[in-house]
């Protein structure tokens, strides 16, 4: 059995109705830090150019807003949710391993514990998929009326 069609079975079997309450939180979480960064560009310039490793990689302040726009909207109506999270997978694993592992959880500026959070609820949904109430699902039914 391919991958994929194992997934598919995951999703379809073992999905339940309330997984998508946490669907939609992921995908507006990461939605509204994506306007964050770009309502106040510093904020992730300031976190790139205190990090040693990243400071060759500028552009990336650029595509890290984007990325979490457009991944976290598609990740809220359930549409390309699984290559949604594997675009947002190397963002995250920065946050947590390089960005937020200086700062403990306890600190006061810290957001390791909420890196970590979605960093888990995108593994999650990685193989889980859309789920029940989803863009992807009610297009599929749309095209089986026909």
């Amino acid at each position: 059995m391919k991958f994929t069609n194992k997934l598919s079975l995951i999703e379809r079997n073992y999905h339940p109705r309330w997984m998508v309450i946490f669907r939609i939180l992921l995908g507006l979480s990461l939605f509204i830090k994506g306007i964050q960064f770009i309502q106040n560009k510093s904020i992730l310039q300031k976190i790139i150019e205190e990090n040693q490793n990243l400071q060759e990689y500028f552009w990336l302040q650029t595509i890290i807003p984007w990325i979490h726009l457009l991944g976290g909207v598609f990740i809220l109506i359930g549409m390309f949710t699984r290559i949604a999270v594997i675009a947002q997978l190397p963002i995250l694993i920065g946050a947590v391993f390089f960005v937020n592992s200086k700062k403990w959880v306890f600190a006061g500026e810290s957001e390791l514990g909420l890196s970590i959070m979605i960093l888990l609820l995108l593994l999650v949904f990685l193989f889980a998929g859309d789920g029940y109430l989803s863009w992807k699902k009610v297009i599929h039914k749309e095209n089986h009326i026909e």
